[in-house]
């Protein structure tokens, strides 16, 4: 029962980091926006706003994509769910869940492909920046996410062997 409270509170502890990254990385896309406006208003060329502009959505995208796998969020049908009782929704949810971890355990693999073989190109318009930066997205977000799905499915589990529905 300790396990599952200290997987939770570093869940949660993810999870805040993750959104506080979203925030973060959305702010520096909406500034550079402006900036970008405002340069082009007044004639003044500024090449750097629209990769930093992109990469950062990019990253406030994902970042907040894996938060809300955590929080039970992202896209869903539900009519099905609905209709099933309680140990039926439980077991949905729980295959549900398996099929997000394996496609979360593949955006990590291949995310952490993708840094490694982008590591050294370089930005345009800022050739001090790696694009492996950019791609750091895809690894952060496909392990967190299999941490939060790991912790989802176990719950689920617990559910089922206690039989709380």
């Amino acid at each position: 029962m300790e396990v599952a409270k200290i997987i939770n509170k570093l869940t949660k502890y993810m999870e805040k980091i993750q959104l506080m990254l979203g925030v973060v990385f959305l702010t520096v896309f909406f500034v550079t926006i402006l900036i970008q406006i405002f340069a082009r208003y007044f004639g003044i060329p500024v090449i750097w706003t629209e990769e930093v502009s992109n990469y950062s959505f990019i990253w406030s995208v994902f970042m907040g994509a894996s938060a809300m796998v955590n929080r039970k969020g992202h896209f869903k049908f539900n009519f099905l769910l609905l209709k099933l009782k309680e140990k039926q929704r439980i077991i949905l949810n729980w295959m549900i869940n398996v099929i997000l971890l394996l496609f979360s355990i593949a955006v990590s693999y291949y995310g952490i492909q993708a840094v490694m073989g982008f590591w050294d190109y370089r930005w345009v318009a800022l050739p001090a920046l790696k694009m492996g930066y950019v791609f750091l997205c895809l690894p952060i977000m496909g392990i967190s996410m299999t941490i939060y799905l790991l912790n989802h499915i176990s719950q689920d589990m617990q559910n089922l062997m206690r039989g709380d529905w």
